[in-house]
């Protein structure tokens, strides 16, 4: 018993010392802006791929942000080659603030975008659509520094695509709703990093 009481006394010690070492200035407040992204590599026998995903925005107060994004990838499975670039806004809203200096931020972000999808299989046909598409998400920014966080996309929870191939009558929709990654919403969480100033 003595040593769980001593544990719990170091934990929180620690703890304390740590919340006192914290620099001011972190979280957001009206003006700051903000660039984040992540990049993603992927390479081996059965495909190659890579992604990046940066996002520019702007504080419009301490809660709300707006901004716009981009997204370009690439994969290759040695049949087929595709290649994507998109573009886009959001609007986010910070509705958590925890820590002392503010330094956890969860938000909810809603995003509409366009994008250009080409595909060429076995270097001969070459096939290009467009999509439009809608989503709501949810994550949260650490700052670790006043001006550096780290990014966690957590779920997303409604996202439509609507997808039009060039030269064909094939359209197709799809909308899908999540709400069921609240069970377990750090499976598949998409990390990034954020620079404000």
């Amino acid at each position: 018993m003595k040593k769980i009481i001593l544990s719990v006394v170091a934990v929180f010690a620690f703890g304390f010392a740590n919340a006192q070492d914290v620099p001011a200035g972190m979280g957001f407040s009206k003006g700051d802006k903000f660039v984040e992204g992540a990049f993603s590599f992927r390479s081996g026998d059965v495909e190659d791929s890579w992604a990046f995903t940066p996002k520019m925005g702007y504080m419009l107060d301490d809660k709300w942000a707006v901004g716009g994004f981009l997204a370009l990838a690439g994969q290759d499975n040695g049949n087929t080659e595709t290649g994507t670039f998109s573009i886009g806004g959001f609007a986010r809203y910070y509705f958590l603030s925890l820590g002392e200096k503010k330094s956890f931020q969860a938000y909810g972000e809603i995003g509409l975008g366009y994008a250009s999808i080409s595909s060429e299989t076995n270097n001969a046909n070459k096939n290009t659509s467009s999509s439009i598409s809608a989503n709501i998400d949810l994550g949260m920014n650490y700052f670790f520094t006043p001006h550096w966080a780290a990014t966690f996309e957590l779920a997303n929870i409604l996202s439509y695509n609507n997808v039009n191939p060039e030269g064909s009558a094939g359209n197709s929709s799809d909308l899908n709703v999540n709400v069921n990654l609240f069970n377990n919403i750090f499976a598949t969480p998409q990390f990034g990093l954020l620079y404000k100033w």
